[in-house]
């Protein structure tokens, strides 16, 4: 069996806009751990000067935003920490995970 780093690689938000936008909004929702194997990502594309650059969360928030609609966890921001976790062998990540219903 290969092993994949994500659950999924997809294009887009398959969910209803949730009016979360800035690092502020995503304040109240709190972090836990998430498995990068249970993630499907919205974005197919990773900008290595973001993966790369050291102070690439000084500007936003500490933690990935995840949104679970229908029992399936959507990465939503924060790609290249997951990556960059993938890459230290850290199969979990911390993220805000919004519940959508």
């Amino acid at each position: 069996m290969k092993a994949m780093i994500f659950k999924s690689v997809g294009e887009g938000r398959p969910y209803p806009d949730h009016g979360l936008v800035s690092a502020k909004d995503w304040a109240d929702v709190p972090p836990r751990q998430v498995r990068l194997d249970e993630l499907v990502t919205t974005k197919r594309t990773l900008d290595l000067d973001v993966l790369l650059a050291e102070d690439s969360t000084f500007y936003g928030d500490l933690f990935a935003h995840v949104v679970e609609y229908q029992g399936v966890l959507y990465l939503e921001d924060g790609l290249h920490r997951a990556v960059r976790a993938a890459l230290q062998q850290r199969p979990v990540l911390h993220a805000r995970v919004l519940t959508l219903r």
